[in-house]
C-alpha cells in the first residue's frame, strides 16, 4: 500500500517536524538570499520537501543584464535547468527501457548505431558508455575562452557556436581520446549524442516532444516545464529545461519515490537504482557520479542532480527529503553554495 503524499495541482506546505533543526535550515537559506550580509552568488529559488510537503521556500531577485532588466522571482517564475537536464533525459531513457523500446533497439550494452563512427575507434561505443560518461570522445567541458577571445571549450563551441543547429552532430564529430569504457569524463555532448539517438527512435522532434511532455512532465504535474529542441530537431538534454522550483522539486520527488508517482510508476525503480551506480568522483567539485546523476558528497545513496551557475536538487531518501537551489554561482563560489545546501541537509535525521 502506497502511503506517501504526493502534491495534486500543488504542494502541500507545512511546518517542518519539531527534529528538525530549522535555525540552521533558516540560516543556511539567509546566507544564500544575502540577509546576512553580500551572498557569494545570486539565489533565486530555493525550496526544501520534507516527507512530500514543502517546509521552506523563497525566492529572489533576478539580476539585471545586457538583455533586460531584472525582477523579482517567484513560485511562477519558469528557471533553466542547465545540467540538471541530464538527469532529465537519465528518466527518459528510463521510460523507454520500461516500454521496451530501448532492449529492442538500442541495446544498452551494444554498439549504438552512429554512421560517422563506423571503422573509427568509437564503432564500439555502447549507450551504457554515453550514460555513464565513459564514452571516450574528446570533447572539452570546460566554460573557457583564452587570451586571444578564442573558444576553447566544446561546451560553448556547441550551445553557442558552430555546434548550435546541430548539438549532436558537433558532439558525435569529437575524436576517440580513450578507448571506450575506460575512462569517464563530464561531457554534453555525451547527453545531445543519447538525445539524438532517442528522437530517432521515438520518430522525430514532434514525436519527442509529445513523449516528453506526455510520459514524464505531465504525469508529474510539471505544467511549467519546457524542453528546448536545435534547428536539427534534437531535445537538447544537456542543459535546456525551464521549469519553475516547485516543478523541479516534483522531478526530484519522483526519484525519492523509487520512480513512483502517486498509483503509477512512471520510471523502472530498476532504473532509478542506476543513480546510485557510483563509478567516479569529481575531484573538483567533490561529487560523485552514476548514469547522468551525480552522487551529493560521494555518497551513493543521495542523488543529486547538478547544473551550471548553482542548478541543484539533492534527492536523499534517508531522510525523505528532497532541496532545490535555482540561482547564479560562479564556479569558484559553488564550494561554499554546496557547504550551505548541506547544512540544509544535515538538519534533516536520518529516518530510521
Amino acid at each position: 500500500m502506497n502511503d506517501h503524499v504526493f502534491p495534486g495541482d500543488d504542494w502541500d506546505v507545512a511546518d517542518p517536524d519539531e527534529a528538525v533543526d530549522i535555525d540552521v535550515v533558516d540560516g543556511a537559506l539567509d546566507e544564500l538570499f544575502g540577509v546576512r550580509g553580500d551572498p557569494a552568488g545570486v539565489s533565486l529559488a530555493a525550496l526544501v520537501v520534507h516527507r512530500g510537503r514543502i517546509v521552506r521556500e523563497r525566492y529572489g531577485h533576478q539580476p539585471d543584464t545586457l538583455f533586460g532588466p531584472g525582477g523579482p522571482v517567484d513560485r511562477n517564475t519558469t528557471l533553466i535547468s542547465w545540467s540538471m537536464a541530464k538527469s532529465i533525459t537519465h528518466a527518459l531513457v528510463g521510460i523507454l527501457v520500461n516500454d521496451g523500446r530501448i532492449e529492442s533497439q538500442i541495446d544498452i550494452d551494444s554498439p549504438v548505431n552512429v554512421p560517422e563512427w563506423s571503422n573509427s575507434p568509437r564503432a564500439s561505443i555502447t549507450m551504457g558508455d554515453l550514460l555513464r560518461m565513459r564514452d571516450g570522445l574528446d570533447f572539452v567541458e570546460d566554460y573557457v575562452i583564452d587570451e586571444s577571445g578564442n573558444v576553447a571549450s566544446d561546451v560553448i563551441a556547441m550551445l553557442f557556436a558552430e555546434g548550435t543547429d546541430d548539438v549532436a552532430a558537433y558532439a558525435r564529430s569529437r575524436p576517440a581520446k580513450h578507448a571506450p569504457g575506460s575512462v569517464w569524463s563530464y561531457s554534453s555532448g555525451t547527453t545531445n549524442i543519447i538525445c539524438s539517438l532517442l528522437g530517432e527512435l521515438v520518430g522525430g522532434q514532434d514525436q519527442m516532444r509529445a513523449f516528453i511532455e506526455d510520459r514524464l512532465f505531465a504525469s508529474l504535474g510539471m505544467s511549467s516545464a519546457t524542453p528546448r529542441f536545435d534547428t536539427a530537431g534534437t531535445f537538447i538534454g544537456s542543459s535546456y529545461v525551464y521549469a519553475t522550483a516547485r516543478d523541479f522539486a516534483r522531478f526530484g520527488y519522483l526519484y525519492l519515490r523509487g520512480g513512483r508517482w502517486a498509483d503509477r510508476q512512471v520510471v523502472p525503480s530498476s532504473w532509478v537504482d542506476t543513480a546510485h551506480h557510483m563509478h567516479a568522483v569529481d575531484p573538483e567539485n567533490g561529487h560523485g557520479y552514476s548514469w547522468h546523476w551525480w552522487n551529493w558528497n560521494a555518497r551513493p545513496e543521495t542523488m543529486a542532480a547538478l547544473g551550471y551557475e548553482g542548478q541543484r536538487i539533492i534527492v536523499d531518501p534517508a531522510r525523505d527529503l528532497v532541496v532545490v537551489h535555482l540561482g547564479k554561482w560562479m564556479a569558484d563560489t559553488q564550494p561554499e553554495l554546496d557547504r550551505h545546501l548541506t547544512s540544509i541537509v544535515e538538519s534533516f535525521a536520518v529516518i530510521v
